[in-house]
């Protein structure tokens, strides 16, 4: 069962990235990745360091799922693995959820650019890691 691991870790490898670029300057998807007001106002106004730390934590649950899948040799303590690999799904479950008004599955505000992304891309992508996380615990 490695092809699971692999696809997560791919995800959160690109994701990582993404957001990394953010820190030295790269302009691909941050304005899309901010929910904003219907006036087009930002509710997140995210500084370097934020998307440092988001890239960072993304990178390293990529690494976290190769090491589940024995492609990396790392020692972690047993009870990283057992609750991270309970916890970074539902993370992602819960923020496919959303927080019911800019963010997630069940936002009221759908129809900026942000919203119709979120709807599309963000949150199904959100929900589809969580499933996977899941479905590895399950399937172990």
């Amino acid at each position: 069962m490695i092809t699971l691991p692999l696809i997560l870790s791919f995800i959160f490898f690109i994701l990582g990235i993404i957001h990394l670029n953010w820190v030295i300057g790269g302009t691909f998807g941050f304005a899309e990745s901010l929910p904003t007001k219907e006036t087009g106002e930002r509710v997140l106004n995210p500084k370097k360091l934020d998307s440092a730390i988001v890239g960072l934590c993304l990178m390293c649950f990529s690494f976290f799922y190769l090491i589940k899948a024995d492609l990396i040799r790392f020692d972690l303590p047993s009870w990283v693995l057992k609750y991270g690999s309970w916890l970074i799904p539902t993370v992602f479950i819960l923020r496919s959820v959303g927080e019911f008004k800019y963010i997630g599955f069940f936002k009221k505000i759908k129809h900026t650019a942000f919203g119709q992304l979120d709807t599309k891309v963000y949150s199904p992508l959100c929900f589809f890691i969580g499933i996977i996380g899941i479905l590895m615990q399950i399937l172990k």
